[in-house]
């Protein structure tokens, strides 16, 4: 990992298969290798009940969710950039990985890299952005060695 990227991991949730903290990190770094530095990002791991509470609250969606994404304080006046939050629902990202028959370490890699890049103002709201975003996430995932998530 890069040395001005911290990435700050807590776990609430460590089913059926999380990964290391050493996983997120290198996916994240992957993801904002080209963001101002220096940055801290922290990944929650999360179950099922505090995913649904979070989505419902902040995307008036009752349902839990993959991946949601939180902007952090920004830049502190020593320099460093408080990018966010991701919050990872553990069972709905194994429930995914099954269901589009990828192993759980690709789609874990692929929602971090996802999720920080919204954190870095990319979006799928509108059909060009869409598009941008789904190749930048493709390229830092093929990167990393995975396959394209959306073939």
């Amino acid at each position: 990992m890069a040395e001005d990227i911290e990435v700050e991991v807590t776990f609430a949730a460590r089913r059926p298969w999380v990964p290391r903290r050493a996983h997120f990190e290198a996916w994240a770094a992957a993801a904002l290798s080209r963001s101002a530095r220096p940055l801290v990002l922290s990944v929650r791991v999360v179950g099922a009940a505090r995913s649904r509470s979070l989505n419902c609250r902040y995307r008036q969606k009752d349902k839990p969710t993959n991946v949601l994404s939180f902007d952090g304080a920004g830049l502190s006046p020593d320099g460093v950039n408080y990018l966010g939050e991701l919050v990872i629902c553990a069972p709905v990202v194994d429930r995914e990985a099954a269901a589009q028959r990828k192993s759980r370490e690709s789609h874990w890699a692929h929602m971090t890299v996802h999720g920080a890049l919204h954190l870095l103002g990319f979006d799928h709201e509108a059909d060009a952005e869409a598009a941008k975003m789904t190749q930048m996430e493709i390229q830092i995932l093929d990167r990393l060695g995975f396959l394209n998530p959306y073939a």
